[in-house]
Parts: structure tokens; C-alpha cells; sequence
């Protein structure tokens, strides 16, 4: 790998049938924000129409991949309409099932806009780095991180006015990324897993005060508002509205600098005590 792009490679085996490999999010476990990049890389090469644009994406953390060998992509047409194309992606290990995703892709049309206002947090070069030695590790071949990424402080995202998000980040790839719009969605659905699925511990003292507490994806949901470039600077803000037994709710939101709305993110998480 020498840039980001290189993470969403995918090599084509048939019509719709595609292979990747994923790097980890922990130990001899895919990071299933790549394995969400790549099924989503998949399914747009099969939409040929390039005024389609992603519209949104559902889907299912079922197995924890394996890092050390590739995963099989297999994309299914359900639909090409006048305005809307769907595919199913099926992320496939040794047989088994470990993803599956859905994604709609549309034509943009003319209608009411509305949004909330972003946040007012302090400025990217105004906010600490935040500590991504576990992906400098994942990786390491590339030369190391490929997302740069600014912790914004606890108490700067607490806005009533704005559904009293409990975290949040300055991110974006590092390097000039490709003009495909497509390149950039992918790109952002793999940031999306960045620490949301832990959003709903952090109303209860976050890892910290919570030790031995293990997170785990269980399914993500993402909606495209606009065109953005995931090379600039967009603010992730993360909130959770609700957790209880052993799941929490998280959600997403990523605006520009400028404050556009760009992209939503809802994410369900398994929040489990490990045994001591």
C-alpha cells in the first residue's frame, strides 16, 4: 500500500465476484470498517451508471474475519430502476458469511434542504492528535497511518442545542485522493468505525472507568446528504440516545469545515463485561 486508495483494492475474479484483504482492528480480527470499504468498492464497480451516486448502506457484522487470508466479495443485482439501483454485497471466509452489506444508489434530484447547524468545536490544528498507533501497526507497509485524525475535547461537543453529542473528531485520509465521488464514500465508510461503536460507554466514563468491558460492532447504517472530498477536514461527531441490555445505540454525524452536513451514521454496538 502507498496511499489510502490501496486499502479499498479489490481484485476482480468474475462478473461479480471480487477478493480483497483486510487489515486489523484487533488481534487476527478484521477492522470492520475495510471490510465495510471494500464490500461498498464492490458493489459501486457494478453500477456502471456514473450519475448513480450512494445514497446509503445497511449492514451486519456476522463473523469476525480473519486478517491472514483474503476475503471473497459476491454482489448481487436485486434492482436497476429509472432513479434508484440497489446491490447486496456478501462478504464470504472459508464458506462462511462474516458481512453482508446493502447499498442504494440514486440520481440526485431537486428538492427542500434542510440540516442542523455543526457544532462549535475548537479548529483541527487547535485540537491534540489523537493516538493511532493501533492502525500505524495494522498498517505498517504503507509506511504507517493513512488517516489523520484530531481529538476534539469532552466538554467542546456537549451542545444542548445540537442533541448533546458526547464525543467527536477532526479526520481525513492523508494524501489527494482520486475526484471519484464513489473513492470518497468508500473512504468515509471506513472512518465511520472509528470509535463510534464505543460512543454509548462514553456517557458512562468511557474505557477508562470501565475495564474489561468488550465492544463489538453488531451492525452499521450510513446515509450520503452530499458530495465531500474525505482528503479535508470533516468534524465526526458521536452521541448515543440509548443502552440497555448489553447494547447501546451510537450515533454518527460528519460535517465539513464550512458546516455542511454530509453524512449520518447509526451504529448498534454489543456492550459485554468479559469474565474475570
Amino acid at each position: 500500500m502507498s496511499s489510502f486508495t490501496d486499502l479499498l483494492a479489490l481484485e476482480r475474479v468474475d462478473r461479480d465476484i471480487f477478493t480483497g484483504s483486510c487489515h486489523a482492528g484487533a488481534p487476527l480480527r478484521v477492522f470492520g470498517g475495510h471490510v465495510a470499504a471494500q464490500a461498498l468498492t464492490a458493489a459501486g464497480i457494478t453500477v456502471e451508471d456514473p450519475d448513480r451516486g450512494l445514497d446509503s448502506l445497511h449492514a451486519y457484522f456476522l463473523r469476525p474475519g480473519r486478517t491472514t487470508d483474503p476475503i471473497v466479495y459476491l454482489v448481487d443485482r436485486p434492482r436497476d430502476g429509472r432513479s434508484f439501483t440497489t446491490r447486496r454485497v456478501q462478504a464470504v471466509q472459508y464458506g462462511e458469511v462474516i458481512f453482508v452489506l446493502s447499498a442504494s444508489f440514486a440520481i440526485s434530484e431537486d428538492g427542500p434542504e434542510h440540516q442542523p447547524e455543526a457544532p462549535h468545536v475548537p479548529a483541527p490544528d487547535d485540537c491534540p492528535v489523537l493516538d493511532m498507533r493501533w492502525l500505524d501497526a495494522a498498517t505498517e507497509d504503507a509506511g504507517g497511518t493513512l488517516i489523520e485524525a484530531r481529538e476534539i475535547p469532552a466538554d467542546a461537543v456537549r451542545d444542548d442545542t445540537h442533541g448533546r453529542f458526547e464525543g467527536g473528531l477532526w479526520v481525513r485520509v492523508q494524501g489527494e485522493m482520486p475526484a471519484d465521488q464513489r473513492v470518497h464514500n468508500c473512504a468515509l465508510t471506513y472512518i465511520s468505525d472509528l470509535r463510534l461503536a464505543g460512543a454509548a460507554l462514553m456517557k458512562h466514563g468511557g474505557y477508562e472507568k470501565n475495564p474489561g468491558m468488550s465492544i463489538t460492532s453488531l451492525d452499521h447504517a450510513m446515509w450520503f446528504h452530499r458530495d465531500f472530498r474525505a482528503d479535508e477536514w470533516l468534524l465526526f461527531v458521536q452521541g448515543s440516545p440509548v443502552a440497555g441490555g448489553g447494547r447501546g445505540l451510537n450515533l454518527g454525524q460528519f460535517f465539513t469545515a464550512d458546516g455542511k452536513l454530509v453524512a449520518s451514521a447509526v451504529q448498534e454496538s454489543l456492550m459485554r463485561r468479559l469474565a474475570d
